[in-house]
Parts: structure tokens; C-alpha cells; sequence
């Protein structure tokens, strides 16, 4: 039966003859579906058909902006990097006929780990636990860092040359369509500005996450702490492997707020005792990779820039009442926030 939580997103019967015809199993059992409630972008569902446990991710409703929400190419990307270094779960099926459940979709394996938001579970306690959860961002990353993309799948992610060029470019022109939609930001033009005039040379492409941080993976509960795979592909591309390592850190330690004002997730969780700082997160990718990060500053709030704003194209859903979560109703007074965090981070280059 299909729940309200679930109308205008699923259509269980359609999908139940979809997954009989083409993904073997126990083609008869029912399927089981529960809303994943902790993202704001892509719809997450967890599906099970008797021993068969899957994840399957949907684009919102609602009007979307150009290239958001694009499911399929997370599709391709998974398949692309399935049998690398780089730590993905398996993906199952994609379907792009939006008569099954409404709107493009795509399933893949689930992995059962821990997920760190805005608690630290109990298995991470010690010093130790929450140094290796460093340690091994850094080492999925560099292990992604590494992977060959002259591979179909990967090679139409993108032009390798040109890539910060074009992410200034593409994300200003995100902006000024969702802007209009919203209201004036005060401060963000001149970060835009600084980016542009500041702009490194790019000197290596990669595959590039572009969503790298602690709640888009997860991890062993066991000893040794172990990353066992990294979720949330939407924003994969080719590109300079430096930005990824950028938006971890946006996302790491202390962003200068008070505490009553920071958001709960992972930034509350990494300035506990025994995680490592963001400058050793910078040392030990350098030190990993051998790559040179004299231009860290830039990348950092390129980040920060680019997350603005994405969030303030969530705060443009909840407004518009097709937001995925309702906690995007804080992005109101957190935006401006994230400019704030900006300026500093110029002022202290």
C-alpha cells in the first residue's frame, strides 16, 4: 500500500513489475519501502524484496533547475568506478522511462555501515576510532584520486581542461537563476569576484566526487575503523582532484560560529577531541597524493562558495513547497551565515 509519505514518488505497483521482469531474485516477494529522511536533494529510498536490500534514489517533485537532481549520471558514474580503487556501493538498475514511478530512477546495493551526521555513534568513541575516520577520508579519496576514467562511462562526465573556469561559470549561472526565485544576497558577488581573480592553474584531472564529506559515506563499526563506501554521486564530474579535498574541509571543524549558531552535522562533530584539524587533513592528503595544496585558501572557499549556493537553491525548494526536507527552512538565516564564513576565509588568505 502506498503510505503518504510516499505520494506523488513512488508508484509501488509499477515498480514492483519493473523490478519482477528485470532484476532476478525473488521476483514474488513484496517489496518493502522506507523514506530515507536525512538528505536535502535526490529523494533515498531503502527498498527490500525478501533477502534483497537496495537503495534507490528519485529527483524531488517540482520544477527543477538545469542539470540538478540528474540520477541517471550518478547511475553511470557508479558503473564507471564498480571494480576501481574508489570505494562504491554496487549499482543495480537504472530506469529512465518516467511511467514507472513518475520520474527518473535508479537502485544500488546497500551497505551496511554507520553513517556519521550529527551524533557520533558509540563505536567511535576513542581517540584512536576518530583519528582513523580521518585518516581513511583522506585515503578514499586519494584511492578516487587515482582511478583511470578513459572509461565510457567516466569520460563523458566532463572536459578535462577548463574545469575551475567552468565551475565559476556554471555555479554563478545557478545563482542567478535561483536568486530571483528568492531574495537579494548581500556579500556573495564579491566572493564571486575574489574566486575569479584568484583562480589557480590546473595542472591534473581526476574523477572528481564533488559532495566528498563524513555524511556521504560510511564506515565499520569494528575495529579498524574502515571507510566502506562513499555515497551521493550527483555532482561527479572530471576536474581538478583539489576540489574535493576543499569542500571535506568546508564541511570539517570549527566554521568560526557560535556554537548555537553552527549546523548540526558534520562540522559539531569533527571539532570533538581526537579528530584530526584541517590542516592535518591538508598535510595528509599532500603527503598521500603528492599533490602541492600552496593554493588551499581558494579551493576552500570554492567550496563554501558552491555550497552556498546550493543551499540557497534548497531554501528556493522549501519556499516553492517542494523542498525534500523540512529543515530547509533554516537556509533563511543560515546563507547568510555561509557569506559571513567567506569573508573570512578571503580575509585571512
Amino acid at each position: 500500500m502506498q503510505t503518504e509519505s510516499f505520494a506523488g514518488l513512488i508508484d509501488i505497483p509499477n515498480l514492483t513489475r519493473f523490478l519482477r521482469d528485470r532484476v532476478p531474485g525473488d521476483a514474488d516477494a513484496p517489496l518493502e519501502i522506507s523514506k530515507h529522511e536525512a538528505g536535502y536533494s535526490n529523494e533515498t529510498f531503502y527498498v527490500t524484496r525478501g533477502a534483497q536490500r537496495w537503495v534507490m534514489r528519485r529527483p524531488p517533485r517540482g520544477e527543477l533547475l538545469p542539470t540538478a537532481h540528474d540520477v541517471l549520471r550518478e547511475y553511470r558514474v557508479l558503473s564507471g568506478l564498480t571494480g576501481t580503487a574508489a570505494r562504491v556501493p554496487r549499482p543495480v538498475i537504472a530506469c529512465e522511462d518516467t511511467d514507472i514511478i513518475g520520474a527518473p530512477f535508479y537502485l544500488m546495493e546497500r551497505v551496511d555501515g554507520a553513517v556519521i551526521r550529527e551524533e557520533l555513534p558509540d563505536a567511535f568513541a576513542s581517540n584512536e576510532a576518530r583519528q582513523r575516520i580521518g585518516a581513511e577520508m583522506i585515503d578514499g579519496l586519494v584511492e578516487l584520486h587515482s582511478v583511470d576514467w578513459h572509461v565510457p562511462e567516466l569520460e563523458s562526465l566532463g572536459r578535462p581542461a577548463g574545469y575551475l573556469e567552468r565551475q565559476l561559470r556554471r555555479w554563478s549561472g545557478q545563482l542567478d537563476l535561483t536568486l530571483p526565485r528568492t531574495r537579494q544576497l548581500a556579500g556573495i558577488a564579491e566572493v564571486t569576484e575574489w574566486l575569479q581573480t584568484h583562480t589557480p592553474e590546473q595542472t591534473e584531472t581526476t574523477v572528481v566526487q564533488g559532495d566528498y564529506k563524513l555524511d556521504n559515506v560510511a564506515f565499520s563499526t569494528t575495529a579498524p575503523v574502515r571507510l566502506l563506501a562513499i555515497f551521493d554521486w550527483e555532482m561527479a564530474t572530471l576536474g581538478d582532484p583539489l576540489t574535493d579535498l576543499g569542500w571535506l574541509l568546508a564541511y570539517w571543524g570549527d566554521t568560526g560560529e557560535p556554537p548555537e549558531q553552527m549546523l548540526p552535522g558534520n562540522n559539531a562533530v569533527t571539532m570533538l577531541p581526537g579528530f584530526h584539524t584541517r590542516e592535518q587533513l591538508v598535510a595528509l592528503y599532500e603527503e598521500r597524493s603528492g599533490r602541492s595544496m600552496r593554493d588551499v585558501v581558494f579551493y576552500y572557499t570554492l567550496a563554501l562558495w558552491k555550497l552556498t549556493i546550493i543551499i540557497e537553491g534548497l531554501y528556493m525548494h522549501f519556499l516553492e513547497g517542494t523542498a525534500a526536507n523540512a529543515r530547509a527552512a533554516e537556509f533563511e538565516w543560515r546563507v547568510p551565515l555561509m557569506i559571513e564564513r567567506m569573508h573570512r576565509s578571503i580575509a585571512g588568505a
